[in-house]
């Protein structure tokens, strides 16, 4: 009867498409910003670059939550309004059918979260991170099915609004934790001019060791390594308000010195502190080094070794075939 005299008008549809949407979206932040939480305080020595990644996960996570979060409170807030001075429109099939499909597909997304971390582990992934993601989805699991447990019954437990404002305060903090391990928008512009600092440095001491490879003789300037045939022009520091360049210098023999200057020390805990080098010509030439920097100035210095890196002049060159059409 409640069903023939209230029949879901598309407002309801909306809404509760929109609570399901949102709720989804929230639980996907949560779990992600929880998941690399993790990763961050307990690396994986095998997982390189896996700090850089988390903390644009994290970003993601925030940006998310930041949006979507607020509207599901808003939505189930304006639902819970409806539903007080209308009791019967809770009783709409339409509500009834998405509630259940939710428990259902929170079901199925947890168990597809369990089965990965299971491989997971079994690939070898850290006892304590693993046991630490566990836990993480089987508290958020728990929180919602709870929550929408009780919200089909018509009574409701003493503590449901201390559960809902002890929800928001929880999601408030691990946002806010994000910012501890992310820092802020500024700070991470900061560490982006550091990264791709450290990349053209990379890329000028490849440039280097290929020149004394062809000349038998490290360059005298910087602008000796401008190529415009190969394509290569010697970067400038990112950040053009910071008026910096990169300085070089010749130590003696085959020892040569670049420097930059950098807005951020590097972490040490941080993988992507050995730097990915250049990949050159020869992919089996490889040069590697570490690039850890503090504030300001840092100078790294390099020795380059002639049975790693032979002399390529006088070898044998290809000879250009000319094209036939």
């Amino acid at each position: 009867m409640v069903e023939a005299s209230h029949k879901p008008s598309p407002k309801d549809i909306f809404l509760q498409l929109l609570a399901i949407v949102t709720l989804y979206g929230s639980v996907a932040g949560v779990l992600t910003l929880l998941f690399q939480f993790v990763n961050l305080q307990i690396p994986d020595p095998l997982s390189y670059g896996s700090a850089e990644g988390a903390r644009s996960a994290i970003r993601f996570g925030v940006s998310s939550l930041v949006i979507v979060f607020p509207v599901y409170l808003w939505v189930m807030s304006f639902l819970a309004r409806t539903y007080a001075k209308e009791p019967e429109r809770k009783e709409i099939r339409i509500r009834k059918w998405l509630t259940y499909f939710t428990l259902f597909v929170a079901g199925l997304i947890i168990m597809g979260d369990l089965v990965a971390l299971v491989n997971s582990f079994l690939n070898g992934e850290l006892t304590t991170r693993f046991l630490l993601k566990i836990l993480s989805v089987f508290l958020v699991a728990s929180a919602v099915f709870w929550y929408y447990y009780w919200d089909m019954k018509d009574t409701k437990p003493a503590g449901m609004e201390l559960f809902g404002w002890a929800v928001i305060a929880i999601v408030a903090g691990i946002v806010g934790i994000s910012f501890f391990f992310v820092g802020s928008p500024k700070t991470e512009r900061l560490r982006q001019f550091d990264q791709q600092r450290v990349n053209d440095l990379q890329s000028i001491q490849w440039q280097i060791v290929n020149y004394w490879q062809q000349k038998e003789k490290l360059p005298a300037t910087l602008s000796d390594l401008n190529d415009p045939i190969g394509g290569f022009q010697v970067p400038m520091d990112p950040d053009p308000e910071s008026g910096a360049v990169y300085s070089y210098v010749v130590k003696g023999g085959l020892t040569f010195e670049l420097c930059a200057d950098f807005s951020l020390p590097s972490n040490d805990g941080d993988v992507n502190e050995y730097a990915v080098p250049y990949i050159p010509v020869n992919p089996s030439i490889k040069f590697d080094g570490r690039w850890t920097h503090g504030t300001g100035r840092t100078c790294f210095e390099r020795t380059i070794d002639p049975e790693l890196y032979p002399p390529q002049k006088g070898l044998e060159k290809p000879v250009p075939v000319p094209a036939r059409y």
